[in-house]
This record gives structure tokens, C-alpha cells and sequence, in this order.
């Protein structure tokens, strides 16, 4: 903050959303449920190859 009073850093920041644009609550909300979906199938696709890889490696190593 460069020596900035915290309480000046603030309400400067507060001007600077105040002249933001923001995007309506219906994309918003639809936008987000994308990036959730996404975000699982990510998830779902690499604990599927985890599981994959870990079981060709034991059955490869003998393990048990």
C-alpha cells in the first residue's frame, strides 16, 4: 500500500467496485453452475485415471 492509510486504501477501493459493471444475477448464477459442473467432471476424470493407473501399477508391480 505504499505507506497508504488502511482506512484511505478502503474507501478508494469501495469507489473503484462502485464504478464496476456487473453482470445480472441470472448469468451469474448460470455461470457458476458451469464452472461447479466443470470443476466435477475435472475431478471425476482424474480420479477415474488415478484409479486406472494405480491398479495396471499394482497389478504390473505384484502388489497386493
Amino acid at each position: 500500500m505504499n505507506g497508504m492509510n488502511p482506512v484511505t486504501f478502503v474507501q478508494e477501493a469501495y469507489q473503484e467496485l462502485r464504478k464496476s459493471t456487473w453482470m445480472p444475477r441470472e448469468q451469474l448464477t448460470g455461470a457458476t453452475i458451469v464452472v461447479v459442473v466443470i470443476s466435477l467432471l475435472i475431478a471425476a476424470y482424474a480420479g477415474t485415471i488415478d484409479m486406472v493407473l494405480s491398479t495396471l501399477l499394482r497389478a504390473l508391480l505384484g502388489g497386493s
